[in-house]
């Protein structure tokens, strides 16, 4: 369900949407986000001083207080 959120908003972000990948690695009390993008994109997912990866985040820890794990969302650049 996050998963699908974060990759469905870099891609109305984005300039490349057909680029953007995303993959979930769940730990014991953890899930990692690795969002993939076109290195055009990145700069535009991340924001000016981190804002729009903060908001991401931020819409997302809601779904800690759900189901009780926390979220780490990283933006990779696609080589």
């Amino acid at each position: 369900m996050v998963t699908d959120f974060v990759a469905q908003f870099a891609r109305m972000i984005a300039n490349y949407p057909e680029d953007i990948q995303v993959e979930a690695h769940e730990g014991d009390d953890m899930i990692e986000i690795i969002l993939h993008a076109n290195q055009a994109d990145v700069g535009k997912l991340i924001g000016k001083e981190g804002k729009m990866i903060g908001a991401i985040k931020t819409l997302i820890s809601g779904c800690k207080a759900k189901d009780g794990k926390g979220y780490r969302i990283n933006v990779e650049a696609i080589d």
